[in-house]
């Protein structure tokens, strides 16, 4: 039996055009110059539409028993939306394909036997627009700057609880047909949604505008607040939190989880970068999944998440796509992929990520890095008190207080970064970093990353590789024709062969604004540190340098310029793991400069011969080979004393024996 709801939001008129088909009439006659056949129904609480029928409803419509027979339709008036509830659940609707020339974003009843408490809504049509597409979403709960607006909104989707025009509290929303929206905020609205429980299965369509997501947030001065949520949605692109439009996403106390739907058959095998019809993760990321659990778009937009669980099961918990100068935080939580695969954030448009207190176990990467600001620290009280103020978290005191001061944590099953854009990470507080693989993977770019562990952050990278420089092993996308997408991710990546050739305008010894650089303070590091940029024309660049800094540290392993060689040739979307995967030759400097400043209490054990471009010690600063063993320095092939306070530039080799 469905709870009783208490309904206390406005209810707004609209103008309905004249019924076709009224709820339970016992005759549904069409005007006598209407071609079709009459669709049939009984007076029992039946409604049938035969084969080759199409009703036209123009007002809510209930039953208890809705037979639509193959080739049958329902359909409602031009600027209106039909959504189908049983027992409260939005159920049979069923999205047209992607090549029907629409992007496949209609949706239309499916054939079948519906039985139970039966509400066909007729609701005023909300289009939302997404580059050259049109979506006709279709939500439980429409709410702008005046509170719930009826007429948008599908009321029988809404199960228990308490809905007020500034919140809802304790409802359910269930879904099992494809593309229809939980809860919609737009226009400068404020929503409080507490404990609600929201479970959707089946796909939705594009998650670039949030299109079959659980809930949205978007519009200039928008507020949307989750506090004690719990959403579990399956399906292709069935997102569950999506914000947009300069809107501010607060999602507390909450569990969010997403698994992968069921790919339609018509999307093409390699995928698409195309946004508006990508429903799996371009697999020249490493790889596969269709659904990420949140999603961050728009310009100025703003997502945090608060004690609380986010999780993917591949692709991505929480993502940033789409947008620019957004801001996405997450406090005291844990951002996670179940399946094996996939990132904790992506980074994209000048967007500025908060990490405080949060635990990642995730299956690739905890950041795919294209272009932003990342922070992963301890949630101390000062710190979560300027963002509850600079972002407008609303925490009350009480909730700061009651929050635990945390370090952050890092279980990475490759990768801590990912950079294929310029941008800086920082590292600090109590952060842990664990990898199966290397830590920090920049695809030469200028990454740049700060490690402070003055208060305890380590890096664990698994294959003893902290920092690897390299160029790009990313396959690129093609142009197609013929199709509604305007390209497909078949592209081939092929190890280049042969030894790079040297630049004449590229400088290995000095730093260059282009270079990738990292800076360590009061840390202990365990690992190498490789620069396999080949350069000289190699992807269009002429070289690029790996600017290193250490400060009160103790380094131990190989720093090098090197090549690189993957575990296979080529690399097709059948091969998409390979991506990443290299194994290092440490090798003379080309292009590749590798520059080394030991600051003040730094030692560096070197482990292994060692190729640098530059070098230069602290007055107390020292080079040190494993004990038993000795380090002896080259500089274009001379052997030179290694002494606290040196610079050497130059062919630079560092070999122990």
């Amino acid at each position: 039996m469905e709870p009783t709801r208490e309904v206390t939001y406005r209810a707004r008129p609209r103008a309905l055009l004249v019924a076709v088909a009224a709820a339970l009439s016992p005759a549904l006659a069409a005007p006598a110059a209407q071609a079709a056949p009459r669709p049939r129904t009984t007076t029992g609480g039946r409604i049938t539409v035969a084969a080759g029928e199409t009703l036209e409803l123009t007002k809510t419509t209930r039953a208890q028993v809705l037979a639509i027979e193959e080739g049958g339709a329902i359909t409602a008036p031009e600027g209106y939306s039909l959504t189908l509830t049983v027992n409260g659940a939005e159920t049979g609707a069923e999205l047209a394909t992607l090549t029907d020339g629409h992007g496949g974003a209609a949706t239309a009843i499916a054939a079948g036997t519906y039985r139970g408490r039966v509400v066909l809504t007729v609701a005023e049509a909300t289009p939302v627009a997404f580059s050259d597409l049109t979506f006709p979403f279709r939500q439980a709960l429409y709410v702008d700057a005046d509170g719930v607006d009826e007429a948008k909104s599908v009321p029988s989707g809404v199960l228990g609880g308490t809905v007020t025009d500034t919140g809802a509290r304790d409802i359910a929303l269930l879904s099992n047909g494809e593309s229809c929206n939980g809860v919609y905020v737009t226009g400068g609205g404020t929503y409080t949604l507490t404990h609600p429980k929201i479970a959707f299965a089946g796909n939705g369509r594009c998650d670039f505008i949030g299109y079959g997501a659980s809930v949205v947030g978007t519009g200039e001065g928008t507020t949307l607040v989750l506090d004690g949520a719990t959403i579990r949605n399956e399906g292709v692109v069935r997102t569950a939190v999506i914000a947009d439009a300069t809107a501010n996403v607060i999602v507390k106390n909450s569990t969010v989880h997403c698994a992968d739907g069921t790919v339609p058959e018509e999307y093409p095998a390699s995928g698409t970068g195309d946004t508006r019809y990508m429903v799996t993760v371009p697999w020249m990321l490493g790889l596969s999944g269709n659904v990420r659990a949140t999603n961050l778009l728009g310009s100025r937009t703003r997502a945090s998440y608060i004690n609380s669980r986010i999780s993917s099961e591949k692709w991505g918990a929480l993502s940033v796509d789409g947008g620019s100068d957004c801001t996405l935080t997450a406090i005291n939580s844990t951002i996670a992929n179940t399946g094996g695969q996939g990132y904790g954030s992506y980074a994209i448009g000048n967007v500025t990520e908060h990490f405080l207190g949060c635990r990642f176990h995730v299956g690739d990467y905890a950041l795919i890095h294209w272009g932003a600001s990342a922070h992963y620290g301890d949630s101390t009280r000062k710190a979560v008190a300027a963002l509850n103020t600079s972002l407008e978290l609303g925490l009350t005191a009480g909730e700061l207080s009651n929050l635990p001061e945390r370090a952050t944590t890092v279980d990475a099953g490759r990768f801590m970064v990912l950079w294929y854009a310029a941008g800086s990470v920082t590292i600090d507080g109590g952060t842990r970093v664990r990898t199966g693989g290397t830590a920090f993977m920049c695809k030469a770019v200028a990454g740049s990353l700060t490690v402070d562990g003055s208060r305890g952050a380590s890096i664990r990278p698994g294959n003893g590789v902290v920092f690897q420089l390299m160029d790009t092993d990313r396959p690129g996308s093609v142009t197609v024709s013929g199709k509604p997408w305007k390209t497909e991710t078949i592209g081939t990546y092929t190890e280049p062969t042969g030894a790079p050739a040297k630049s004449p305008s590229w400088d290995a010894t000095s730093a260059h604004a282009t270079d990738a650089k990292a800076a360590f303070t009061d840390i202990e590091l365990r690992g190498d540190f490789y620069n396999a940029v080949r350069g000289g024309g190699n992807a269009n660049l002429q070289g690029q340098n790996l600017n290193l800094t250490f400060t009160r540290c103790t380094v131990r392993g190989v720093i090098s310029a090197t090549t690189v060689k993957h575990r296979v040739a080529t690399i097709t979307s059948a091969e998409y793991r390979e991506i990443s995967e290299v194994a290092n030759t440490p090798g003379a400097v080309v292009n590749n400069g590798v520059i080394v400043a030991l600051g003040a209490g730094s030692a560096w054990t070197v482990t292994g011969t060692s190729h640098l471009s530059a070098l230069t010690l602290a007055d107390d600063a020292a080079v040190h080979a494993p004990p038993g063993q000795t380090v002896t320095l080259t500089v274009d092939g001379t052997v030179t004393e290694l002494r606290a306070g040196g610079s050497y530039t130059g062919a630079l080799t560092l070999t122990v024996s």
